[in-house]
């Protein structure tokens, strides 16, 4: 068999898990003669590459084996490192790129106008030039975006899902969740003691720009109400039942955790800051606005925590580091049948390769009426029995 090599990167943001997929499918391919290509900064490594730039390859190639990848699945972050650009929709070229030379658009969202560039020729002709033969892409619901536009251009893709949100189509679990999860419980925990001390309500903010899984399954095992961004909810009725809460617990006080991209009735959520190549832009602690409503409806002083960054933090716990050894390893095996437009999944609690979601159809979202008590603002702890491990579908 001919020497095949293989490109991998990871865009987007950091979850623990990451490293173990790359050190993965970087032991795999040299026990089967292959070579590996690291990308780094995501799909900023396949766009600012230059090929006639020695400076430029230093910066943004990073060839990888069993020496420089063997320990890195001990901590967190990406080796690789990261970033949120998006070659189909590029607001700025680099400067060694001729602007003329590539299909343009005006693009609007969010009530912007602007001018993107799509460079996937460019990023096709670096990795022909490379000698890759098939990329594997780590990331979430944006970066696997155009991992599935590559592919449809011909360019073999196999892709591993990792997002703390959870919230990538086609799979019930995506790496980060887990230790996301054990970082938000231990934090609500540990501030038990403080926010009761004080006998005040401890108000927490997750990540969920667009989905609420990352809150809800933080109530879930720490027992607080929740607010999620797939249901508007009654701020009053919110109030009152966190002043009902406060009120019946002996040590007065009460938690409560939402999304970042929660809202009751009235409330639009605030951006802030410029917005990526995806459109997206920084949303505002909801948590704040939040209490100040407790405080003007029912009189309620608050502890705000942001937990969100946090939460990417340190080394995966056991499930993430089980799941993503499994799927890089997946990734792997698609990659030795020569497959393509593939991305290592979990349906009905299995294992199994699913095909990249179709990005029209947005990210996964909580369904409400089934995991979600809109009446209690919690999650739904009923009719579990038969379901997979991780309580949701893809």
């Amino acid at each position: 068999m001919a020497t095949k090599r293989i490109g991998i990167l990871t865009g987007g943001g950091d979850v623990p898990g990451l490293n173990s997929v790359i050190k993965g499918v970087t032991y795999r391919a040299y026990e089967a003669g292959m070579e590996v290509m690291g990308f780094r900064r995501g799909w900023e490594g396949l766009t600012h590459l230059n090929m006639e730039d020695e400076a430029s390859k230093t910066a943004y190639l990073r060839p990888l084996d069993r020496m420089n990848t063997r320990t890195i699945d001990r901590d967190g972050g990406t080796y690789l490192h990261s970033s949120r650009t998006n070659p189909a929709k590029m607001r700025k070229l680099p400067t060694f790129l001729d602007a003329d030379s590539y299909p343009s658009e005006m693009v609007t969202k969010k009530g912007e106008t602007y001018k993107a560039w799509d460079v996937s020729k460019h990023v096709i002709k670096n990795l022909e030039s490379l000698g890759v033969d098939t990329l594997v892409a780590i990331g979430g619901d944006d970066t696997l975006s155009y991992a599935q536009k590559l592919h449809a251009q011909g360019f073999k893709v196999v892709c591993v899902p990792k997002t703390m949100d959870n919230d990538v189509r086609n799979t019930e679990y995506c790496i980060g969740f887990s230790t996301a999860i054990t970082r938000a419980h231990d934090a609500i925990q540990r501030q038990r003691t403080t926010v009761g001390s004080h006998e005040r309500v401890g108000v927490f903010r997750v990540f969920g720009r667009d989905a609420g899984y990352t809150a809800l399954y933080t109530a879930y095992v720490t027992s607080i109400r929740c607010a999620i961004p797939e249901y508007s909810f009654d701020v009053q009725k919110m109030a009152e039942l966190i002043s009902a809460d406060k009120a019946n617990n002996p040590s007065k006080y009460a938690l409560v955790v939402l999304s970042e991209g929660a809202a009751w009735d009235g409330y639009i959520v605030q951006e802030y800051g410029d917005p990526d190549d995806y459109g997206h832009r920084k949303k505002m602690n909801v948590g704040e606005a939040l209490a100040d409503e407790l405080k003007k409806r029912e009189k309620l002083e608050c502890i705000v925590s942001d937990l969100t960054y946090d939460l990417r933090g340190g080394s995966p716990d056991f499930t993430d580091k089980l799941v993503a050894t499994t799927f890089g390893n997946m990734a792997f095996d698609a990659i030795l049948q020569g497959k393509s437009g593939l991305m290592a999944a979990i349906a009905d609690g299995r294992y199994c390769m699913a095909e990249i979601p179709d990005p029209k159809h947005g990210p996964r979202k909580v369904d409400v009426a089934t995991m979600y008590n809109v009446d209690r603002y919690r999650p739904n702890y009923t009719g579990k029995a038969g379901m997979p491990i991780f309580l949701t579908n893809p």
